[in-house]
């Protein structure tokens, strides 16, 4: 009871006068996280179809999923895909972060709303978008085009992440640098990138999701032999009613989550 009275910030409210906010986010919490409560177990389910709660237990789906080849060639793919959109992602939206935050042109903000638009867009409209692009330079059905689309909405998150951090970073230092002789772009990598390592480790996990669990663009541009996990699991979900699809499910929320809390981890080291 001594802990409902201390206060819950420097204004002095009391944790006792935020009990309604508790409540209500986790209530919001559970309702987040209730798919994932239900699927999880659906997936040791020994029947043969999806039901909750599991009557018996098995990893029969789990074997199955593992000894599947088409199952183990999409997941290749998809992790393919996502450690390319990382990197790809990264980059080109670190270099624009910086280039667009030391910069002092006019449009520079106007530039910046531009590559900030595949997020406020449906992700619906863009992959339609594509499709179309990518008949006309034959890059559907192709690893190259995947990378480029999911790469597309994965910059905005760099942008914003390191953004952010460049804002709390001193720019002095960099200048620095640059009195003492050293040019720009070494002044970034020997200087600037490692005050803000963290921030683009932080981006590259995110790029490396969104590439990982897209399946909106996937299911316009991919296909055949590039068939990403995500459109798989649509079209099995589609066709009929597969328990492998729990256990994939819960692998990919297992490989998500870790790379969340990693991301986050990552986080509370920097402000230590």
């Amino acid at each position: 009871m001594t802990f409902l009275n201390q206060p819950a910030s420097e204004t002095q409210i009391t944790h006792r006068a935020r009990l309604w906010l508790y409540a209500l986010g986790a209530a919001v919490l559970l309702f987040l996280v209730l798919p994932t409560l239900i699927v999880v177990p659906m997936s040791f389910s020994a029947s043969q179809f999806l039901e909750f709660p599991p009557r018996h237990w098995s990893l029969r789906w789990y074997d199955a999923y593992l000894a599947s080849p088409a199952w183990m060639h999409a997941t290749a793919t998809s992790l393919q895909v996502s450690a390319f959109t990382a990197i790809v992602a990264t980059t080109l939206g670190t270099l624009a972060a910086y280039g667009l935050f030391v910069s002092n042109l006019r449009w520079a903000r106007a530039a910046m709303l531009l590559l900030l638009t595949p997020i406020m867009v449906p992700v619906i409209l863009i992959a339609i978008g594509v499709f179309y692009a990518y008949v006309k330079l034959h890059l559907l059905n192709t690893l190259a085009g995947l990378v480029l689309a999911d790469s597309m909405l994965a910059i905005p998150l760099v942008l914003l992440i390191v953004t952010s951090s460049l804002r709390s970073y001193d720019m002095n230092q960099e200048m620095v640098a640059r009195s003492l002789g050293a040019s720009r772009p070494k002044a970034f990598l020997l200087v600037t990138l490692p005050q803000i390592r963290v921030a683009v480790l932080t981006a590259a996990i995110l790029s490396f999701l969104t590439g990982f669990d897209e399946v909106v663009i996937a299911l316009f541009v991919s296909g055949g032999a590039n068939a990403t996990l995500t459109r798989g699991m649509f079209n099995a979900l589609r066709d009929q009613i597969d328990p492998t699809i729990a256990a994939i499910s819960t692998v990919m929320i297992t490989v998500s989550s870790l790379l969340l809390v990693g991301s986050q981890l990552l986080g509370g080291s920097k402000g230590g």
